[in-house]
């Protein structure tokens, strides 16, 4: 994600980090070439595009536009929601930890709460397809064995095995396993809103038809514009292609909102979060430093 302080008018010009340029620039200076080389074209033969008019791409440029709003608000729909999942677990494993001072047991509790900071690496590492096991191998004891295809999930249950044994042999209450439960459930649904959203994309049509559109509608625009505007027809063309391109591009980065591009949440600062508040609970006096930003980007 990037974390930058607001803009001045010189930063507004000249940033490239995190605003999409660079992963747009070979489809904009194509369609720049195309324009230019249209216009050498209508100067040689005026004839040949005195015909086009630009009504046409006026009404597709605003059928255009509205189009990509919902697309880009359907997306950003999706970040928000997985920064409120990940907010919740980040809650959730707060309630845990200050729940867990019932258990009288010091070192059951120091695994237990290692074990919840090893579910938030797993997850961090599922969601961004990458091992879980290895995530959550400093945390975890014996991760690699034993808890199923969902590893972060299988972290979960044996927490909430070790839980009922705790209230079996009195060593809490009822009502407080019951509780410690409750902040486990609150995780699962928290994961289960992140898996939603990573393994749902939106329909591939919808997309598909959206990025033909914009295609189309800036290899043809030129053919309007040379005529009536010559010479400065590439730079508008490339304005209009660097703004339609750069909306659908920033829609395909929040569409999964948990991998490792520059405008993705920051899970691993978030987990960095859980474990500094773990350790801190724990006792212990040296904690990994916070991630700061690098290069504007924190992650």
């Amino acid at each position: 994600m990037i974390v930058r302080p607001k803009p001045n008018l010189l930063n507004v010009l000249i940033s490239l980090k995190g605003s999409i340029a660079r992963r747009i620039a070979v489809r904009s200076l194509l369609i720049t070439l195309l324009a230019s080389l249209i216009v050498l074209v209508g100067t040689l033969h005026p004839d040949w595009f005195v015909r086009v008019e630009a009504t046409p791409f006026t009404l597709l440029g605003l059928s255009l536009s509205i189009f990509m709003s919902f697309r880009n608000n359907a997306c950003y729909d999706r970040w928000w929601e997985g920064r409120k999942a990940w907010g919740r677990v980040i809650l959730e494993i707060r309630g845990f930890t200050r729940q867990s001072l019932a258990i009288g047991n010091d070192r059951l509790r120091e695994s237990l709460l290692r074990e919840i900071c090893g579910y938030a690496h797993a997850l961090n590492a599922r969601l961004r397809d990458e091992d879980e096991a290895a995530a959550a191998s400093q945390w975890v004891a014996g991760v690699e064995g034993g808890q199923g295809l969902n590893i972060s999930d299988g972290i979960l249950r044996r927490i909430g095995q070790q839980c009922i044994g705790l209230a079996r042999q009195g060593e809490v209450s009822e009502w407080r396993a019951i509780a410690l439960e409750q902040h486990l459930n609150g995780l699962t649904e928290a994961q289960a809103t992140c898996e939603r959203i990573k393994s749902t994309p939106l329909p591939f049509p919808y997309t598909l038809l959206l990025h033909r559109t914009i295609y189309i509608f800036c290899i043809l625009l030129p053919f309007a514009m040379a005529v009536p505007l010559g010479w400065v027809t590439p730079i508008f063309t490339t304005i209009v292609s660097y703004t339609f391109f750069g909306l659908d591009a920033i829609g395909d980065e929040l569409e999964n909102p948990f991998g490792r591009d520059e405008n993705d949440l920051p899970t691993d600062a978030m987990v960095r979060t859980i474990e500094r508040e773990i350790l801190g609970a724990l006792g212990h006096r040296e904690l990994p430093p916070v991630l700061e930003p690098v290069d504007y980007v924190l992650s």
